[in-house]
């Protein structure tokens, strides 16, 4: 059986809070067709001590706990060697550049990633300065944890992977894609509902006409949301 064209490691405190996210959906059927391999590794496994303790007060004093560099170093440079090829290593962070689809679609040309999840205030400065990793965020806004965000980034990247979506036009087509913007209006049956039709165009059989309907109206991509 061939590798998969994708591995994807993610290193976080909660393990068990991917397990609905993989055992089903587009995830699931890629992991199945043997596409991706998906690996789960859980930080406390290098911590040091009786209570393998992986965070800590921050100096300086503050609330919150942060987490520790030597547990979370000594664990990304093991991820990193567990399998070939050592793969990129990103730590889904709020300082790091928002997830775009130009972003995605590069992130699917790997071979490996290892993902990063941050719990409590976050790391502590060094891990970044040791492992260099890349800093990912989804978005301006506060998670209790990395893991909702690496699988946002799981997500996102696997349907590009090709033969998980079972028409790789699909991916081309859609909103973000190469053309930018938003995609077109969907419909589908009934024909008409509450007194709106679905356009004539769609109906006809003219793909020439379809296609030009769609592009036209094609949808640009929403401003930021302004605060309330």
């Amino acid at each position: 059986m061939a590798p998969p064209a994708l591995r994807i490691d993610v290193l976080t405190l909660f393990p068990a809070v991917l397990d609905g996210f993989l055992g089903q959906t587009i995830v699931r059927r890629a992991i199945d067709k043997g596409l991706v391999a998906i690996e789960r590794w859980d930080l406390r496994d290098w911590a040091e001590g009786k209570h393998k303790q992986v965070d800590d007060r921050p100096f300086g004093g503050g609330p919150g706990m942060v987490l520790m560099a030597p547990p979370v170093v000594a664990a990304a440079e093991a991820v990193r060697l567990a399998a070939e090829p050592e793969g990129e290593l990103i730590a889904l962070s709020p300082q790091g550049p928002r997830l775009t689809q130009a972003a995605v679609a590069d992130l699917a040309t790997r071979r490996r990633l290892i993902l990063l999840c941050g719990r409590y205030e976050g790391f502590d400065e060094r891990v970044f300065d040791v492992l260099s990793p890349r800093l990912l965020s989804v978005g301006d806004f506060v998670l209790s944890g990395g893991e909702v965000a690496a699988m946002v980034v799981i997500d996102a990247v696997v349907r590009l992977v090709p033969g998980v979506l079972g028409d790789d036009q699909s991916a081309v087509d859609e909103s973000f894609g190469p053309d930018g913007g938003l995609e077109y209006p969907h419909y589908t049956r009934p024909r008409e509902f509450r007194g709106r039709a679905v356009p004539d165009v769609l109906l006809g059989g003219d793909h020439a006409a379809i296609a030009r309907w769609r592009r036209e109206h094609r949808r640009p991509s929403p401003p930021p949301h302004p605060a309330s």
